[in-house]
């Protein structure tokens, strides 16, 4: 099951030592693999199972907090704390649908499980808003309200709920800088796109009007950017799938002056395909500027006139890309 990556993996250092072990013990049907591995970026545990399926161990975590559960498949998170006696039970065939938890710690972890798959439905909402910049501010704002009733829970554990509050400060500004690039967004579809004039790595400047007369797929990147070069194995698939039709794929590097060489060696080693740009002014470019751009991968659709379709369009991994694209070129 694909999750969204809103929920960060939190580790709040406690104020003392904890001399407790976290007593876990887990029973799973269907499962995908002869052991368990819970780790964070300084911590690595494996548990073995038995034939039957049920893995049981006792040891120390460095902290309380958030930690990575994999299974051999697929991953969970749950949260740890020396002293936790904590009984998990799952089908993995349903992953995230069939974990629950019982014992000290139960609480915590019926949270995060319940959160995993809320933010499933969380992540195709927001995909679905992103051209609505209101709907997108209620959407987030019922996030912000229902993770703070948890926040100011006594209940949950005190750590926890610290954890969970820094974290919300930092998704607040990550969802706050999408709905502002929505409402950006939407304000420019169907109006002449801003234009642009930037050096192509094949030699000379090209501008956006050269492609007068087909659509014009536009991917702004980096080469420093980890979700952008995910973005490329499915873009080179879209752009191979559209060969010879009506639309130009373009791709628009905004790194700095400093890596303009780190640029070209990259699209050079990778045969990076389409039409290869260089923007004049990295973030600050007036292209940029105009989409209101502040967190990449972003892509854009034009049409053959020139109008914006989509000033936020679907990824290249997105199916429903290639479902707008068979339409439109039909």
């Amino acid at each position: 099951m694909k999750k969204i990556l809103l929920l960060l993996l939190f580790v709040y250092a406690g104020a003392f030592a904890q001399a407790d072990k976290v007593k876990f013990t887990a029973t799973i049907q269907n499962r995908n693999s002869d052991s368990l591995v819970v780790s964070s970026r300084t911590f690595t545990k494996v548990i073995k199972g038995d034939a039957k399926g049920k893995f049981t161990d006792a040891f120390a975590v460095p902290q309380p907090g958030v930690y990575k559960l994999f299974d051999g498949a697929e991953y969970a998170t749950v949260y740890l704390k020396n002293g936790f006696d904590l009984s998990m039970t799952m089908d993995a065939k349903q992953f995230d649908e069939t974990i629950k938890f019982k014992g000290t710690g139960e609480k915590e972890n019926n949270y995060l499980a319940k959160r995993t798959l809320q933010d499933e439905v969380f992540g195709e909402n927001l995909n679905a808003s992103l051209g609505n910049g209101d709907a997108l501010t209620k959407l987030i704002d019922e996030r912000v309200k229902n993770t703070e009733v948890v926040i100011n829970d006594a209940s949950y554990d005190e750590t926890f709920r610290n954890g969970l509050k820094a974290q919300l400060g930092q998704e607040k500004q990550q969802l706050t800088q999408m709905a502002q690039q929505a409402l950006a967004a939407g304000k420019l579809k169907g109006k002449p796109s801003p234009s642009f004039n930037y050096e192509n790595f094949k030699g000379g400047t090209t501008k956006l009007e050269d492609f007068k007369g087909k659509y014009v797929y536009i991917d702004v990147w980096a080469t420093w950017c980890g979700p952008c070069r995910q973005e490329i194995p499915f873009l080179q698939k879209v752009e191979e799938k559209y060969h010879g039709k009506d639309i130009v794929f373009t791709s628009i590097s905004i790194d700095t002056a400093k890596d303009h060489e780190k640029w070209k060696k990259m699209v050079g080693d990778k045969a990076l395909g389409g039409v290869q740009l260089i923007a004049d002014k990295d973030w600050k470019s007036d292209f940029t500027q105009a989409y209101g751009i502040n967190s990449i991968p972003r892509f854009i659709l034009i049409d053959p006139k020139g109008n914006v379709v989509d000033a936020d369009a679907k990824r290249p991994s997105d199916p429903a890309l290639q479902e707008q694209l068979d339409k439109l070129l039909k």
